[in-house]
């Protein structure tokens, strides 16, 4: 385990290169299983969640190429075991994903409770109802993994294969989506999935499953048609720029009064997100044609009151709304803004509980409920030693620890790394002081 001590009040500057997708490296790599042949992944993070989906990739019998420069090579000629590995899983989230491919190719999956940010209750129903809509049999089952400890186990069947069928997700899930649209790639006959979500990173997985010769209708809406085959094509695909790294070093270079320019972005991914924050007061320069944005340095954001001066109110939502992995990224932002605001996370119960760690630093915020805080800026903040929860979240705290007055030292950064490649140096080359320790605390 890592910490780091970071040296508060820097201001940085220079150009930060967004990397790729992280929530559209995920499925493509679960998508990568469908085809025997070899499909290769570029602009690829290296970071921990992806490293984790490629070792399960791997244990599932893909062939699993190194992951160098941004760019690896997965080829799949058979699927060696039905049943992902239950310490890789609890890991991440994104392992549920993998059942979709495994009964695609084997008509089998044993998926074990995922694990991933600790956020609140995060449903699985969603996918089950899509594999059973699908045809599959779900049966789930407990299991002892030793010394008193008990796992969970979702065992799907589908001996025959999946059939297309009319899919009605009950949420507008990320990963619910992603999970219909690879197992719908595979299944006989037309699958149309309503209630679809649309984030950027779903497109991209849409053009992956197309490139390798599947037939998708609707990619970008709510409603996709996915025309089912049982020849998939080798295939290169790039990832797209990731909205939410884009979004975090906005939130970043605001909160710190850095002058800081996001490079390689996709720009009109950024509408909302750019809007969201400029309601803070935040001032940005779009470049698309060069795919930048600058956050103009020594800003004084001032929140902009709604019609009647009343308190604005920033929520999370469906894409295009704002994304709710940026809601913490936010809420940080505002600390440092002058004025007062509420924030609205609707999705998850205990994402805002890091503002705990926020208190302890000086920050003037009132927590009304799970999902709601309420935010007075601007605060004076200064070092602490605090935990990152969760990846947003500990981006989140990383920010205000930069802001702050005097060293914070942040624990569990093995968080952060899960979303934010070599985040450390990349922020030192921008002029920020930050160091990597080993964590010697007991565990």
């Amino acid at each position: 385990m890592s910490s780091l001590i970071v040296e508060g009040n820097v201001r940085l500057s220079g150009v930060y290169r967004v990397g790729g997708n992280k929530n559209e490296a995920l499925p493509a790599i679960v998508a990568a299983l469908l085809c025997p042949g070899d499909v290769r992944l570029t602009n690829l993070p290296d970071i921990g969640d992806v490293r984790s989906m490629l070792a399960i990739a791997a244990e599932l019998g893909a062939s699993v190429g190194e992951l160098k420069d941004g760019a690896v090579t997965i080829r799949t000629p058979s699927i060696a075991a039905e049943e992902l590995p239950i310490a890789l899983s609890s890991a991440i989230r994104g392992s549920v994903i993998f059942a979709s491919s495994l009964l695609v190719r084997t008509g089998r999956a044993v998926v074990p409770q995922p694990g991933g940010d600790k956020i609140g209750r995060r449903r699985l129903d969603t996918h089950f109802a899509v594999f059973e809509a699908m045809g599959a049999k779900l049966d789930v089952k407990r299991r002892e993994t030793g010394e008193g400890s008990w796992v969970t186990l979702y065992e799907l069947a589908a001996p025959k294969g999946l059939t297309g069928a009319e899919i009605l997700l009950d949420e507008a899930s990320v990963t619910g989506t992603e999970s219909a649209l690879i197992a719908a790639s595979g299944a006989k006959g037309t699958s149309v999935i309503t209630n679809a979500a649309s984030e950027p990173h779903v497109q991209g997985l849409c053009k992956l499953l197309t490139a390798m010769g599947v037939r998708i209708e609707g990619a970008g809406s709510n409603t996709l048609t996915v025309h089912g085959t049982t020849s998939f094509a080798p295939a290169t695909h790039r990832l797209g720029s990731d909205h939410i790294e884009a979004g975090s070093l906005v939130g970043l270079a605001a909160a710190t009064g850095s002058d800081l320019t996001a490079g390689d972005v996709d720009t009109a991914s950024m509408r909302m997100i750019l809007h969201q924050f400029g309601r803070l007061g935040v001032r940005t320069e779009v470049n698309a044609d060069a795919r930048t944005i600058r956050v103009p340095g020594d800003q004084l954001p001032r929140i902009k009151r709604e019609l009647g001066s009343a308190i604005p109110q920033l929520a999370d939502g469906p894409w295009p709304a704002f994304p709710a992995d940026l809601l913490s990224i936010a809420l940080v932002t505002a600390t440092q803004c002058e004025g007062t605001c509420l924030i609205h996370e609707k999705m998850f119960e205990s994402r805002l509980f890091f503002v705990d760690w926020l208190l302890t630093m000086g920050a003037q915020i009132v927590l009304c409920d799970p999902h709601r805080a309420v935010i007075v800026g601007p605060s004076q903040l200064y070092g602490a030693t605090i935990t990152s929860p969760d990846i947003r979240a500990g981006m989140a705290l990383l920010i205000a620890a930069l802001a702050a007055e005097g060293p914070s030292t942040i624990h569990n950064v093995e968080q952060i790394d899960r979303g934010y490649e070599r985040i450390d140096q990349r922020l030192n080359e921008l002029g920020a002081k930050i160091r990597r320790v080993e964590d010697r605390r007991r565990h």
